[in-house]
Parts: structure tokens; sequence; C-alpha cells
């Protein structure tokens, strides 16, 4: 179990004090559990007899103990194929069949991964019309980036999906105002440039950032106010981004769902407007 995700398990039992030294660590995480007991102690205003209690709580036989924890979790979130490949693994049945089971459970997982009012504020922030949305995914992820600003397109105005080249950034950087959402996808083996347009984004522009990400965080978590940490973990050489696709389109469907008669309209003069000109290539 992450650290994170023990932090939340006992967090009722927590004084008011632990209670802010677990927010600290999370707001940076892991990296603020990285720091020597003194220097978190001082960053936190608290001491380092009161963390020493505080980790043992979690679970853990000490500080050293916490910070090998968290060592192995960064471990994990920048394995690559070559890691990440078994040549032992068991399958179960033939291939298809193994990979399908595999993602099915990934689905599964994913559903478990947000809460339903965290779902419902997220879907409601990207359909108020008052926001732009900003949508940029990483080397692979950026597929997924692309899937959603291409649904959110037909059913409202003001998305835009950023280019992949970061000297273009600046234009939509100088175009984002606050409340305006910045969406990143960025999965392990994470792109440092996203965390940076994300600092950019929030701290200089005062947008939003949402973040869809893995269970061990992208950097880009430091900046975001709603992180989605969905499954990935097929097992395999590659991670599955089943999980994460299918929230992407639960997202859009509620979003439409609950936007119809504005994305009807919208949809429909989409449609006109693509009939048209495909009329007018083929009068050509």
């Amino acid at each position: 179990m992450q650290v994170r995700e023990r932090i939340a398990q006992i967090e009722t039992e927590l004084t008011a004090t632990e209670r802010k030294l677990g927010t600290a660590l999370l707001l940076d995480y892991p990296f603020a559990g990285l720091d020597t007991i003194q220097a978190l102690a001082e960053k936190t205003q608290t001491s380092s007899p009161t963390i020493s209690r505080f980790v043992t709580k979690l679970g853990f036989n000490g500080y050293q103990d916490f910070q090998r924890h968290l060592i192995e979790e960064l471990k994990e979130g920048k394995r690559s194929p070559l890691d990440l490949h078994q040549s032992d693994r068991p399958l179960m049945g033939g291939v298809l069949e193994d990979f399908v089971t595999r993602a099915s459970r990934l689905v599964s997982d994913a559903a478990a991964s947000i809460t339903e009012a965290q779902f419902n504020r997220v879907t409601e922030t990207l359909a108020d019309p008052k926001r732009r949305i900003h949508i940029i995914g990483g080397r692979i992820s950026d597929a997924l980036a692309l899937y959603l600003s291409r649904h959110m397109r037909q059913m409202r105005g003001g998305v835009y999906h950023l280019p992949a080249d970061p000297e273009i950034w600046p234009e939509y950087l100088l175009r984002m105002k606050p409340r305006d959402v910045l969406f990143v996808v960025d999965f392990r083996r994470y792109q440092p440039s996203l965390c940076e347009l994300a600092r950019r984004a929030s701290e200089g522009q005062g947008a939003r950032v949402f973040l869809m990400t893995d269970k061990w965080l992208s950097p880009v978590s430091k900046h975001a106010s709603e992180i989605m940490a969905t499954p990935i973990d097929s097992g395999t050489v590659w991670d599955s981004y089943s999980g994460a696709l299918v929230l992407i389109e639960a997202m859009v469907t509620k979003i439409a769902e609950d936007t119809w008669d504005r994305t009807r309209e919208r949809i429909e003069a989409w449609d006109a407007m693509r009939l048209d000109n495909e009329e007018m290539q083929n009068d050509k």
C-alpha cells in the first residue's frame, strides 16, 4: 500500500498536528518525505518526535523505513517496458484472452479509483461554458488527451488541444485566464516539461490544473487541484490505458447528458458545417 493511501486510511485517527503534517506530505508527494526528519519538522512547524509518531501510525518502523518505502514508489513510477517485461509470467488461457482479462480488471479498478463526488466535480467544471479547457498529454498518453479534446469540441466551444512542441506553448499560456482548466494526462516515465507547463499555468495564469495519472503520481500532481489516479499496471511489457480510456468516455458521456440541449445544438451545427464541407469537396 502506498504512503498516501495509508494516510487516507487513518485520517480520522490523526491529531490536528498530524493532519497538518499529512497535508504537507501530500502537497509535495512523495518528495517532501525524502527530506531529513529535521528539515521536514522545520518546514511543517512540527517536531521530530511528532513525525516519528506519525510514521509509526502509518505502520513503518521509523523514519528510515518510511523513506525507503517512498523511494520504492519513485522507482516504480520510472519503470520502462524493459523493466516490466516478465518472460516467465503465467498466461491465463491464450494471449488474447489473457490480455483482455487483465484489461477488464483495470477497467473495473478504474471505477473505484475516483469517487462519485470527484467525478461529478470534474465533469461539472469541464462542462462550464464560462471556462476554457486546455488539454495535453505525454508522448504516448497524448492520444487520450486528443480523444478527450475531440469529444469536448463537439459538445462546447473554448476547448484547445495543445501541440507537442513546447515552443508553441506560450501562445496557449497567454490565452489562459483564472478559472480556465489545464487538463493533463501523464503516466509513468513522466514528461518533465508537462510539470513546468502546469506550474506556469497555475502560478502564472491562475488556471486550475486537472491531472489524470497513475498511482505513482506524475510530478504535475504538486500543481493539480484534481488528481485522478487510474490503474495502468497490466502485468505485461506495456502499461495499459484501458481503464483511463473508459474513465474519459464516462466523463464525456456525463457531460453530454447533463448539457444535452446545448450539446445537441452544437453537434447539429457541427455536422451541418462538416457535411457542407464534404459537399464542396465533391463539387470540385
